[in-house]
């Protein structure tokens, strides 16, 4: 994964539960309930092109045309889905962590255009929580945190509570970050 632009390796690295679920689910279609329920959720949550391009590869669909018409996030993520199909070694890992000088800007960003009432943030955010709390861990601590900042709390100990130390840093990177928005 090292050379994709480094954009692509932070969407990966957020959306890689996504990515192995669905490598998965091809491959074992036993897991296909599992997975039709994250895609449902998904879909609620305005995912709907990304959504309909994994129900494609699902199906059978393996060509490069399930990439057309997707933006870039999608793009990558459906991208790393058909190679991770081809060669199992190329998907993202699960067990790294996105990096907080990359991540916080964007997260940041999308926290500060929910509370101005931006709903395609608030359903982009939705659905990157939701996927956090299934890696568990940091990761499902982020998204109550990030909940918690949308409604205006900025306490980092309070927020960051029961996190490692790298996803403290985090949490106080994205408060930093909302704090220079305002």
């Amino acid at each position: 994964m090292s050379a994709l632009p480094e954009k692509n390796q932070q969407v990966l690295l957020a959306h890689a539960g996504l990515v192995h679920a669905v490598v998965r689910a091809c491959q074992n279609r036993d897991l296909l309930p599992q997975l039709e329920q994250l895609l449902h959720l998904s879909e609620e949550n305005g995912w709907k092109q990304l959504v309909s391009a994994i129900r494609r590869i699902v199906a059978g669909q393996r060509d490069t045309s399930v990439l057309l018409g997707l933006d870039d996030e999608d793009h990558a993520i459906t991208e790393a889905i058909l190679r991770g199909l081809q060669n199992p070694e190329t998907l993202p890992d699960l067990n790294a962590s996105v990096d907080p000088n990359h991540a916080a800007p964007g997260l940041a960003s999308m926290i500060a255009a929910t509370r101005r009432g931006d709903v395609e943030a608030l359903k982009a955010l939705a659905d990157m929580a939701m996927q956090m709390r299934q890696a568990g861990g940091d990761m499902a601590r982020l998204a109550s945190a990030l909940s918690q900042m949308e409604q205006g709390e900025n306490d980092i100990e309070k927020l960051a509570r029961g996190m490692s130390p790298a996803g403290h840093k985090l949490v106080e990177t994205i408060v930093e970050e909302l704090r220079k928005q305002n």
